[in-house]
C-alpha cells in the first residue's frame, strides 16, 4: 500500500489551526480510499506498513469522534494483524471503562481475548528463551521483526485483557490472575527493550512504531509501579522493582512526541497522570506545561476531537480558570453525541467546577443528570445530591421534589462490590450517608466539605486564593455554630474534621504555622473520636506535607512514617498510596540537598591531604 501519512506525522510545527485542519482531511481521504482499496486484495500479514497506516487512520477516526467508522474500519483486519487487533481491543475496552454496561464488558473482554490469540500466532513458537538471549547468542538474525512486534502488541493486550478482568469479575481469584498477567506484560516489555538495546544499527519503515510501543510500554510501567507500595507490588506479581517515576514520564514524554502509533496512547497517559492520579496520590506541584502544550498541538491537529478537549478543560480547572473550563466542557457535550459516556464526564467536572464557585443550583443539576444517567456509582451520585441539598434553601427542595435525609440513607444500596468488596470511596460516603440521614445536629455544608476532601478538591481550587479564603470563612463559620450547640455523640468527630479542613485551607493560603496548629489539633483528640478515625493518619499526611513544602524533610518523614500506625479506617488505601508517594518525593529531595550542600562545600573549603590522615583547612 503506497500511502503517504508525511504530514500527519511530520513535527506538528504547522502554521495554522485552518491548514492543520486541511491537511488532516486531505491525508485522511487519501487514507480511507487507500484502505478502501486495500480490502480488496486481503492477505494474511500480521504486521506491515499498510497495516500500521490503516490503524493510524483508525486511530485518527476515532479522535476525530467518528467512533463507529474507526471500529468500522479496524475490526475486520483484528483477525489476522496484530496491529488491527490491538487497536479493536483498544477502543473496546475503552467504551467498557466508559459505559459499564454488562454488555460493553463482556465485549471489551471478548476483544482482549482474540487480540491476544492474534498476537500469539505471530509470535516465535519456541518460547524456552527469551528474545533477548536468543538475540545474544545468535544474532539478530535468528528473530523476526514482525516476532518483536508481536511481543510489543501481546504484553499491551494483556494489561487491556487484565483491565476489563479487573471490572467484570469480582472473585479473589481473578484479581490473581490479573496479577500474573501484569507480570507477565511487564517482563516481556523488559525483554524487547534488552532486544533493541543489542540492535543499535537496526533500522526499517516499521522499526520506529516497534522503539515507540516499547517506550510507551516501559514508561507506563515505570510510572504506574513508582506510585504502588510494595506490599501491593507483590501482590501483582512484580517483586523487587519499584519503578522510577522519572524514568517513565521520560519515557512517555519521548513516545508522545515521536511518530508511531502509540503515540497518542502516550499523550493520553501523560494527561490522565498529570490530571488526575498526580493531584490525587502525588505530592503538591504545578502540572507539566510541557504535556500541556503537547496536548494542544495535538488538540490543534484535531480540533473537534472531545477527549482532548476535556483534558484541556481539565488543565483549565487546574489553573483555577473555572469558568473557561465550564464552557470547554458544554462545548464536549455538544460536538458529540455517539458516546454519551463521555457526557458523564463532562457532567462531573461541571458539577465540581460549580460546588468551588458555590453555585450550588448548577452543581445539583450535573448531580441529578449523573444519578440518572451514569452508570459508574449512583452511591456517589446519590451522596453528591443530598450534600448539595443540605445547603440549597428548602423551597428548592420542595422544587425538585427529593427528601435529602432519603437520598443520604439510600446511599447505602446503592454500593457496587468489586473483588467481593465494597469499592472503598464508596463504602465512606455509605458510612457518612448514614451518619447524615439518621441525625440532624451537624453543620450544612459539613457534607459538601468532606465531599470535597475525599475528591482533592481543595487542591484543584489552590490557584484561586480568594475562594480558598471563601471556603476557609464557611469552615469558620462551621466551627462556631457546632461550639454554640455541641453534639455529644459526633461533636468531637465533627470539630476535628473541620480543623483538619481549616488547616488545609490555611496551608494553601501560606499560613503555615498555624495551618500546623490546626492539624495537632486534630491528632491531640485521637482518643476521643468516636466515628472519623480517619482523620488522624490523615493530619499526620498533611502535616507531613506541610513540612515537606517548608524544607523540614526530617520531620516530614517522621509524620509521614506515623501512618504506617494505623489500620481500618476509612479511605486506607489512598492514603497509603499517598503516603508512599510523598516518602519517595521527600528522600529524592532530601538526597539532592545533601549533594548540594557537599557539592557547594567541595569548592569552598580546601583539602589537605596526607598519607595517613587528612584534615580540611
Amino acid at each position: 500500500m503506497q500511502g503517504n501519512l508525511s504530514s500527519l506525522h511530520s513535527t506538528f510545527q504547522v502554521q495554522s489551526p485552518v491548514q492543520l485542519a486541511t491537511i488532516f482531511y486531505q491525508d485522511l481521504v487519501v487514507c480511507e480510499s487507500i484502505c478502501k482499496q486495500r480490502s480488496i486484495t486481503k492477505n494474511s500479514n500480521g504486521m506491515d506498513l499498510s497495516s500500521l497506516e490503516e490503524c493510524t487512520t483508525g486511530l485518527y477516526l476515532f479522535l476525530n469522534n467518528r467512533f463507529s467508522d474507526a471500529i468500522n474500519l479496524i475490526y475486520p483486519w483484528s483477525k489476522n494483524s496484530i496491529y488491527h487487533a490491538l487497536i479493536y481491543s483498544i477502543l473496546m475496552v475503552v467504551k467498557a471503562i466508559l459505559t459499564f454496561d454488562p454488555q460493553d464488558i463482556e465485549i471489551g473482554m471478548t476483544a482482549a481475548k482474540e487480540a491476544l490469540r492474534t498476537c500469539n500466532n505471530f509470535r516465535r513458537k519456541s518460547r524456552m528463551m527469551s528474545l533477548s538471549r536468543i538475540v545474544t547468542k545468535q544474532g539478530i538474525k535468528a528473530i523476526k521483526e514482525e516476532e518483536l512486534h508481536a511481543e510489543v502488541c501481546y504484553a499491551e493486550c494483556l494489561i487491556l485483557k487484565s483491565t476489563v478482568m479487573f471490572i467484570q469479575d469480582d472473585s479473589v481469584l481473578s484479581f490473581l490472575k490479573s496479577g500474573i498477567n501484569i507480570g507477565l506484560s511487564y517482563q516481556i516489555y523488559k525483554d524487547c527493550q534488552q532486544v533493541l538495546t543489542q540492535i543499535h544499527n537496526y533500522q526499517s519503515k516499521t522499526y520506529k512504531h516497534l522503539v515507540g510501543g516499547i517506550k510507551f510500554g516501559l514508561g507506563a510501567f515505570n510510572l504506574m509501579l513508582s506510585l504502588v507500595p510494595p506490599k501491593t507490588l507483590k501482590l501483582l506479581n512484580i517483586v523487587g522493582y519499584s519503578g522510577d517515576r522519572e524514568v517513565g514520564l521520560t519515557l512517555l514524554h519521548e513516545s508522545a512526541s515521536e511518530s508511531h502509533i502509540n503515540n497518542i496512547l502516550s499523550v493520553l497517559t501523560l494527561l490522565f497522570y498529570y490530571n488526575y492520579i498526580s493531584v490525587t496520590f502525588c505530592v503538591e506541584k504545578d502540572h507539566s506545561s510541557a504535556i500541556e502544550n503537547l496536548s494542544l498541538i495535538y488538540l490543534h491537529k484535531f480540533p473537534n476531537c472531545v477527549i482532548l478537549k476535556f483534558f484541556h478543560a481539565r488543565f483549565s480547572m487546574l489553573k483555577g480558570s473555572f469558568k473557561h473550563a465550564q464552557l470547554t466542557l458544554e462545548e464536549c457535550i455538544f460536538i458529540q453525541n455517539e458516546w454519551k459516556q463521555v457526557h458523564h464526564l463532562c457532567y462531573w467536572e461541571l458539577m465540581c467546577c460549580h460546588i468551588f464557585l458555590l453555585e450550588w443550583r448548577q452543581a445539583y443539576h450535573y448531580a441529578d443528570l449523573l444519578f440518572q444517567n451514569s452508570r459508574w456509582s449512583k452511591a456517589i451520585y446519590s451522596f453528591a445530591k443530598a450534600s448539595l441539598l443540605a445547603v440549597l434553601p428548602s423551597d428548592f427542595l420542595k422544587s425538585v421534589s427529593e427528601d435529602m435525609s432519603s437520598l443520604f440513607l439510600n446511599v447505602d444500596n446503592l454500593r457496587i462490590r468489586i473483588l467481593g468488596t465494597s469499592v472503598p470511596i464508596e463504602k465512606f460516603v455509605a458510612e457518612k450517608g448514614q451518619r447524615y440521614g439518621s441525625t440532624a445536629s451537624w453543620f450544612t455544608a459539613q457534607p459538601i466539605l468532606e465531599f470535597m476532601y475525599a475528591w482533592s478538591g481543595f487542591r484543584v481550587m489552590s490557584k484561586r486564593l480568594e475562594l480558598i479564603s471563601t471556603w476557609l470563612s464557611i469552615i469558620d463559620k462551621g466551627e462556631e455554630l457546632l461550639r454554640e450547640n455541641p453534639n455529644k455523640e459526633y461533636g468531637i468527630d465533627d470539630i476535628s474534621l473541620l480543623n483538619l479542613l481549616k488547616g488545609l485551607c490555611l496551608k494553601y493560603l501560606g499560613n503555615f504555622s498555624m495551618a500546623e496548629d490546626c492539624f495537632n489539633r486534630v491528632i491531640q483528640k485521637e482518643k476521643l473520636l468516636k466515628y472519623d478515625h480517619y482523620l488522624v493518619p490523615y493530619s499526620y499526611y498533611e502535616l507531613g506535607i506541610l513540612y515537606y513544602l517548608k524544607g523540614d524533610y526530617s520531620s516530614a518523614m517522621k509524620n509521614l512514617e506515623n501512618i504506617k500506625n494505623y489500620k481500618d479506617y476509612s479511605m486506607e488505601a489512598r492514603l497509603q498510596f499517598r503516603a508512599h508517594a510523598a516518602a519517595k518525593n521527600v528522600t529524592s529531595n532530601k538526597e539532592e540537598r545533601n549533594w548540594l550542600l557537599l557539592f557547594s562545600l567541595s569548592f569552598s573549603i580546601p583539602i589537605k591531604w596526607n598519607v595517613l590522615d587528612w584534615q580540611m583547612e
